[in-house]
């Protein structure tokens, strides 16, 4: 099992997102927690190539969710709808 941390900033945008979408991202968050590298049948995992540290973006509908593995620790960055992009 993965711990998952969540960064200020994204707990701040999921804070502000409505309450159904809220509740299926957190959903998403917890498989997460079984294994965060892998694609798989309710994971859409991708890994985000040119950054320094190994990043990787899970896929929930519109929304993106930025996070790095590190050991046992899952830590996500950032939560965004789809038209925003990666910055």
């Amino acid at each position: 099992m993965y711990h998952v941390t969540i960064s200020p900033t994204a707990a701040k945008q999921l804070r502000k997102l409505p309450t159904n979408d809220g509740d299926r991202i957190r959903r998403g968050l917890r498989v997460l927690s079984v294994d965060p590298t892998t694609p798989r049948s309710g994971a859409d995992i991708h890994l985000l190539h040119g950054e320094v540290r190994w990043k990787y973006r899970l896929r929930i509908g519109a929304f993106r969710i930025v996070y790095s593995v590190e050991g046992e620790s899952v830590f996500v960055y950032e939560v965004f709808r789809r038209g925003r992009g990666y910055r």
